[in-house]
Formats: structure tokens, sequence, C-alpha cells
């Protein structure tokens, strides 16, 4: 198989969306759908891409980030001139692959089979086609016997071309010399008054290259979306592709229906999602694990035999043989170790809390360094903020806390020490202390009866 490029169309604004945001931006479960088909196509084996932009290029590229090259189509002057807007990135020995960026269930095993055959077959262009019994809408891909004639698109073609159920899907791919070649030729002169990308492979034909067709076998990977109703679509078939792929590899799904995995999300065998959760992101998740019901862990780790209820996880690290909610919230930067307990309510930033420790219930730890074997009280707080900046505690080692205990950061209290229930702690605590900072208790008998309250 030669090298390839590939160049992915994405100008477009996608008005039957009915949204603000440009359609490729669009998520399928946890990523943008254009990310998809980028993702597929570095699968495949391209060795650069290259993005067409238009409506909105700046949230799109913003989006996208620097993993490719941008190309700008100004005017949506059809797919032919979106294709010329890659320039310089068209030159060279390397074959073109030229994508949809709406059409996000297409895989890169297919990809690399269709640069496998254009090459193979020694190609000019080869095009991807797929049978289809509702036509409608489509370009028809028109044969004189088994070899490629021309693509006529919909408002272009007679009431014989219509009735053709083999359609283009938009997936092409093209030598380079011939596709620059083909586009001194190409006309606008049709009923959209567009440059189609569609013609060049006629042109290529007529100066003597040779066109290929590959037909799908899986038509669902061509879906195009244009409309939230095929958003929906097409989210439920890459969830099912998802899930159906983490169960044969061992995780136990209870309810896939109700189950949302990221694409980029794994997960180790004999570990059970229960319904209602929600994984994304980066997320890594070990061995014999009890996740759910209803969470949601986005970019995280979770090691083994870890258990997370009901509970919100952002950036953040659990170690083996812990316990998390229900209820609780871990948010970014969160470093949780083994044998820990994070238990309801309870919420932790920043922090580290090393193996052994109890947060059982109602706790706010933010940016705090907690040693091993600490018991929180209920109702404690880090108190981390003052009006203008962010200090830390540190937490020694077997660390008593009473409930409803403030720590004033920035405060340090030292190994084997206790806090009093119902403490404001401002000042460090030496090793094996009892810190008790609250006022002594006094009783003023018959106090409501003299005040008349």
């Amino acid at each position: 198989m030669s090298s390839f490029k590939a160049v992915i169309l994405a100008a477009g604004q996608g008005t039957r969306m009915k949204s603000k945001v440009p359609k490729v931006l669009h998520k399928i479960i946890d990523k943008p759908m254009v990310d998809y088909v980028i993702d597929e196509s570095i699968a495949a084996g391209a060795s650069d891409i290259c993005v067409i932009v238009g409506h909105q290029s700046a949230m799109v590229k913003a989006m996208i980030g620097d993993r490719v090259k941008f190309g700008l189509q100004a005017e949506q002057l059809g797919t032919g001139h979106a294709v010329m807007q890659a320039g310089e990135f068209l030159n060279g020995d390397e074959d073109i692959l030229v994508l949809c960026g709406d059409t996000p269930l297409i895989k890169g095993e297919t990809l690399k089979k269709l640069a496998e055959m254009h090459s193979a077959e020694g190609n000019s262009v080869t095009v991807v086609s797929m049978l289809l019994d509702e036509p409608t809408g489509y370009g028809r891909i028109i044969r004189s016997g088994d070899k490629f004639d021309k693509i006529v698109e919909q408002k272009d073609a007679s009431d014989e071309e219509k009735a053709c159920k083999e359609v283009n899907t938009g997936v092409y791919i093209f030598k380079s010399a011939a596709l620059v070649s083909a586009f001194d030729k190409l006309t606008n002169n049709n009923a959209q008054g567009e440059y189609y990308l569609t013609d060049t492979l006629e042109i290529i034909k007529n100066d003597g290259g040779k066109v290929g067709i590959m037909q799908a076998e899986d038509e669902t990977e061509f879906l195009g979306i244009n409309s939230k109703l095929q958003l929906g679509e097409a989210t439920r078939v890459m969830k099912r592709r998802i899930n159906d792929f983490h169960m044969l590899n061992g995780v136990t799904l209870q309810d896939p229906e109700n189950t949302y995995i990221g694409k980029d999300v794994k997960i180790g065998s004999d570990t059970l999602i229960l319904p209602g959760c929600y994984i994304e992101g980066k997320t890594e998740i070990g061995s014999d694990c009890i996740i759910g019901p209803n969470s949601r862990i986005t970019s995280s780790t979770v090691r083994n035999c870890v258990t997370v209820q009901n509970s919100t996880m952002i950036d953040a690290y659990i170690d083996n043989y812990t316990t998390v909610g229900p209820y609780a919230y871990l948010r970014p930067n969160s470093k949780v170790g083994e044998h820990v307990r994070i238990g309801d309510f309870v919420e932790i930033k920043n922090s580290t809390i090393d193996d052994g420790t109890k947060v059982s219930h109602l706790t706010y730890v933010g940016d705090s360094d907690v040693g091993k074997c600490v018991n929180f009280g209920c109702g404690t707080v880090t108190v981390n903020y003052d009006g203008k900046n962010k200090f830390r505690c540190k937490i020694g080692d077997n660390v008593f806390i009473g409930c409803n205990t403030n720590l004033v950061a920035p405060v340090e209290v030292g190994a084997s020490a206790y806090t009093a229930a119902g403490s404001t702690i401002t000042k460090d605590i030496p090793e094996n202390s009892l810190a008790i900072a609250r006022s002594r208790q006094e009783n003023k008998e018959g106090w409501r009866i003299k005040t008349g309250k």
C-alpha cells in the first residue's frame, strides 16, 4: 500500500441542524463528529491531514487543535472547490484520501482496505459506493457494464439515472497528480452552479486514468449527518458499536441501552457497569470494578477492585480497593490512594488522599495533602480560599479530625494529632496533640423567662 494523506471537508454550515454550533462540532457521545473522522484517518495510516474549514472556522479550528493542517473555504462553491483549498497539501507523491467531516461512523479498517485496493489495482482514483433501496438525495454511480462511467448528482440526474441504487458515499482516494490535473478542467456547469468533486472522476477517466469502485459492506459507516434526528441515529449506532466491543472483551454492562461509553475509554475485564453511567474522555478503568449506577467519569484513572456509586469524577485518580460515593464529587487533580473511603456528599479538589484514609460523609477537602489512615469527621472543611488567594493544608498520618472542624489553610496537622469537634483550626498542630479551638460552653439559666423571648 502506498502512503497517503487525508483531506477532510468540514466547511459547511449545516442549516438543517438548526443550531449556532457548526455541524461538524456536534458530538457523538463525547467527541465532535469530525474528531471521529480524523481519528479513523490516522488509524488507517494517513501520514498527514488537512481539514477544510469555512463556517465559523475559528471555532472549528479551536476545537480540533493543532494536530492537523487547515485550509479555508471562505465561500461555499462545492466539494471540488473545497478540496482545492488544500492548496500545496495536494502536491507530492502521496495519494489523497478525501472524506466528509460529517460521517463519524467511518472505520479505519475500511479506509485502509480502500487504500490497499487503490494501490493494488493501480487506480488513478477509487470511490466507495453503496447500494441503497432508497437512494434519493445521493449522487448515483453510473456504470458501463462493470466499469465506472460517471457520477450524477440527484438534481442533475435523469429519471433513468435516478432509478440506479448504487450511490456515492463521498469517500475517495486519488493519485495526487491526477487530482491536481483534473482541477484544471473542472467547471461549475451544473444545476447548482458549483464545482463538484464528483466531476473529477469523469475527467480523470476521459484523460485515460483508471477509476475503481469499492462497494461498501456496511452502509451505516457512510451515514452523513445533516439534522439532529440523524445525529441521534448515529449516536445509537456508535453507542452499540462501542458497548459491544467492551462486552466482547469481558466487561459486563448490565443495561447496554442505558450505558454511554466514549470511544477512547479503556475498561478491564470483569468490571461491572451498572445502568445510567456516562464514561468519557481518556478514562481508564481497571478490572473487577463496580461502576454505578448513575455515575459520570471523565478523563480519570480508576485502578482495580474499585467501587464508584452515584458519583462524579473529572480528571481524577483512584487507586486499588477504594470506594467512592454515593453522591461524591472528585474534581480535577484529585489523587486518591488504596483502601480509601470517599463517602456520601464528599467533595475532593486538587488534593492527595493517601492509603487507608476515610472521608466518610459531608466533607470538603480542597488543596490539601492528606496522609495515611486519617479519619475525617462529618462536616469537615479545609478552608482553602481567603478571597484573594488559595492555600494548602497538610495533614499527617493517623490524624483524627473531629466532626465540624474547619482547617483554615495554610495549616499543618502533625502525625497522630486530634482536633476536637467544632474546632476552627488556624495554627499548626504538633504531632500527638489535641487541638481545641472553640468557645467554652456557658449556660445562662432562666434566660428565656427573664428575657420574655
